[in-house]
C-alpha cells in the first residue's frame, strides 16, 4: 500500500451450512493524504525563495535545485528538516534576549518577533516548530501574548498576512476577494477589533486575533495553512488614543453604527460566500452587541462559527436532562447572570439579547432574598453556586471576598472559570483560588497559569480552555454548524479525560496530545452532521459516502488522511 493513499477494505464473514465463506468489499480509496499532495507551480529559481508557502531554504535536495532552477542560489550543503528546525531553536534561544526592543519589550514579544520572522520566510518550518513545540509556543501565537502583538501591531507590522476590508471598500468587496491569491479557501476567521480579548477596542490591530487563531487550527487541527484566511474588517475605532496615533494603520474614524455596519458586514457575507462558497467563516472577538445580533443573522444562511457560552452551557444541561422543553427551562433556572450593573433580572431595562433568557424572574428571587442590581459577592453568598463562570474582562473580579463566599457552596469541588483574556485580565489567578479555597476546586483559565504547588506532595491543577470546531465541520461539509454539531464536539472532548484525571482537577486533555484529540473530536463532529442529514461532503468524499463511514475507526481514518502535516511537498514546475 503506498504511503500517500489509504484503501479501505472491509472484510465480511458469514456462515453458510456450516462453512465460513469471506467477502472482500473493496470500497473508493481515500483521496492523497493532505500532507503529501504535489504542488504544481508557474515559477522558478528565486521566485520559490521569495515564496514563503514554497520555499524551504536549505532543504531543497540537489535535484530539486536542478528542476526548479535553485543551484548555485543557495549554499551547497543539504540539510534536512529536522537539522533546520534544530538549528533555528538553537538560534531562538540565543537571540529572543537580543530581540527585545528596549526594556518595555517583553520576552514573550521577542519570541514572537522570531517565529514571526520564520513565518515571513519558511510557512512550512514555522508550522512544523509549533506543532513540534506546541505547549511552549502556543501561548506566544496566542493568548496571553497575541494581546501584546495586538496592542503594539502598527509598529509590529513588516508584511502584510490576510485581508483588510474597510467602511471604504463599500461597493467593492465582491471584486476584492478575488485579490486572494488562493482559489480555496476552507477557513476565514474574522474580527471587527471592537472588543479583543480583554482589551477592548484595537481598530485594526485586531488582525493579530485572527491570525494567532488560524495558526492554532493550523498547528492543533491540521487545517492547511494555504487555505485559511484571517480578515480584518475596519469600520473605524472609538479608542481616542488611536484616533489620534499618526502611526495608527487603520481608518482614523468613529465606528459605524447601526444599519451602516450591518451593510458592511453584509458584503463581507456575500463576496467571501460568491467566491469560496463552502468556506466556514469564524467571528473572533466582536462586541457582544454585534455578535449576537450576526449569528442569529446569518447561522441559517452561511457556515459559521459561534455560540454565547451561557447558551451553550444551558443547552448542554438540557439535553444532559432530557432535550425536551422541560429540560431547557430546568436548565436556564440553574444560571444566574451578573454584570456590570449587577445581578439582571426581568425588571433590568435593556437587557442584552444573549443574557435576555437568563434574566431571573421576581417570583424566583423573594426566597433568595435577591433583588435587581444584587453585587456578585451577594449573589454567590445567596445562590451558592457550583460554578462561577467569569467573561467579564476584569482582573480580579473573584476577589478574596468573593472567593471566601465560594466556600459555601453546594457542591463539594466548586469550579472556578476565569475566561477572560490576556492573563492581567483572568477574573483571578489559580494561585488566589487555591489559596483560599484549598485543594478541593477546579480551576480554569483563557489564558495559561501554571500549576500551583499546594505542598505535601499536592498539585493545583491550572486547566487552560479554548474553542477549535473547524475541522469536522469542514470535513462533513456540513452547510450550517447546529448546536448537536458542538454538542458532540464538547462530549468527545469530555469522554477523552480519565476519571483518574478529573479527580484531581483535570477537566482539559494536555495541549500536547492536541492533535490526536482534534482527529477524534472532529470525526464525532462528522457523525453528528449526517445524523443530522446535515453532511454534504468535502472533495472526493460526497455525503453517502459519509454516511457509509463506520462510527469510530473509518471516520477517524477519513479526518486524519485529510489533517495537514508540514512535510515538504514534492514540487513540480510548470510554464504557464
Amino acid at each position: 500500500m503506498a504511503a500517500a493513499s489509504i484503501s479501505r477494505s472491509l472484510l465480511r464473514r458469514s456462515r453458510c451450512g456450516g462453512g465460513e465463506h469471506h467477502l472482500l468489499l473493496l470500497a473508493r480509496g481515500f483521496v492523497t493524504a493532505e500532507c503529501h499532495r504535489p504542488v504544481v507551480l508557474h515559477k522558478r529559481g528565486s521566485d520559490i525563495l521569495h515564496d514563503p508557502w514554497f520555499n524551504r531554504g536549505t532543504g531543497f535536495s540537489m535535484t530539486e535545485r536542478d528542476r526548479l532552477g535553485l543551484r548555485g542560489l543557495l549554499p551547497p550543503n543539504v540539510v534536512s528538516s529536522q537539522q533546520q528546525i534544530d538549528r533555528f531553536m538553537l538560534d531562538m534561544q540565543r537571540l529572543q534576549k537580543y530581540a527585545r526592543d528596549g526594556p518595555s519589550d517583553t520576552y514573550p514579544l521577542a519570541k514572537w518577533r522570531i517565529l514571526n520572522r520564520l513565518h515571513d520566510r519558511n510557512e512550512t518550518m514555522y508550522y512544523k516548530v509549533l506543532i513540534d513545540n506546541i505547549e511552549e509556543h502556543a501561548p506566544i501565537v496566542y493568548t496571553p501574548t497575541v494581546g501584546l502583538v495586538c496592542q503594539n501591531y502598527s509598529g509590529l507590522f513588516r508584511r502584510p498576512r490576510g485581508m483588510y476590508f474597510s467602511a471604504e471598500d463599500r461597493g467593492e468587496m465582491m471584486s476584492m476577494v478575488y485579490n486572494w491569491p488562493a482559489d480555496q479557501v476552507d477557513m476565514i476567521v474574522v474580527t471587527d477589533g471592537s472588543r479583543i480579548l480583554g482589551l477592548g477596542d484595537l481598530g485594526v490591530h485586531g488582525i493579530g486575533i485572527a491570525i494567532g487563531k488560524l495558526d492554532l487550527y493550523v498547528a492543533a487541527a491540521g487545517i492547511n495553512p494555504q487555505r485559511v484566511l484571517p480578515v480584518m474588517i475596519d469600520v473605524g475605532t472609538n479608542n481616542e488614543k488611536l484616533l489620534k496615533d499618526p502611526l495608527y494603520l487603520g481608518l482614523q474614524e468613529h465606528r459605524l453604527e447601526g444599519e451602516e455596519y450591518v451593510a458592511i458586514i453584509d458584503e463581507f457575507m456575500e463576496a467571501v460566500f460568491a467566491r469560496w462558497p463552502n468556506v466556514i467563516v469564524q467571528f473572533e472577538d466582536f462586541q457582544s452587541k454585534w455578535a449576537f445580533r450576526l449569528l442569529q443573522r446569518y447561522r441559517k444562511t452561511y457556515r459559521i462559527a459561534g455560540i454565547g457560552v451561557v447558551n451553550a452551557a444551558s443547552r448542554t444541561m438540557a439535553r444532559m436532562l432530557g432535550n425536551n422543553e422541560v429540560a431547557f427551562e430546568s436548565a436556564r433556572s440553574q444560571f444566574w447572570i451578573v454584570d456590570a450593573h449587577g445581578l439582571i433580572t426581568e425588571e433590568r431595562t435593556n437587557i442584552d439579547p444573549d443574557a435576555r433568557p437568563f434574566a431571573r424572574r421576581k417570583s424566583e428571587l423573594g426566597h433568595q432574598g435577591l433583588s435587581e442590581g444584587a453585587s456578585l459577592v451577594e449573589v454567590v453568598k445567596k445562590v451558592k453556586p457550583d460554578v462561577i463562570l467569569g467573561l467579564s474582562a476584569v482582573g480580579g473580579l473573584f476577589s478574596k471576598e468573593v472567593l471566601e463566599a465560594l466556600k459555601d457552596s453546594s457542591s463539594s469541588r466548586p469550579a472556578i472559570f476565569a475566561m477572560s483574556n490576556p492573563t492581567k485580565n483572568a477574573e483571578c489567578t489559580p494561585e488566589e483560588a487555591f489559596s483560599i479555597l484549598g485543594e478541593k476546586i477546579i480551576f480554569a483559565s483563557g489564558s495559561p497559569f501554571s500549576d500551583v504547588d499546594l505542598g505535601n506532595g499536592k498539585i493545583g491543577h491550572s486547566n487552560q480552555g479554548n474553542n477549535i470546531i473547524g475541522l469536522g465541520t469542514l470535513l462533513s461539509g456540513a452547510r450550517v454548524i447546529s448546536d448537536g454539531m458542538l454538542q458532540a464536539a464538547a462530549e468527545r472532548l469530555a469522554s477523552y479525560m480519565k476519571e483518574e484525571e478529573v479527580l484531581e482537577g483535570i477537566v482539559y486533555p494536555p495541549i500536547s496530545r492536541i492533535r490526536d484529540i482534534t482527529k477524534e473530536v472532529a470525526a464525532a463532529v462528522v457523525r453528528e452532521a449526517v445524523a443530522e442529514d446535515l453532511a454534504e461532503g468535502y472533495r472526493d468524499m460526497d455525503a453517502r459516502e459519509l454516511a457509509r463511514l463506520s462510527e469510530v475507526e473509518e471516520t477517524v481514518e477519513y479526518v486524519q488522511q485529510n489533517m495537514w502535516s508540514p512535510v515538504y511537498p514534492t514540487i513540480v514546475y510548470k510554464k504557464d
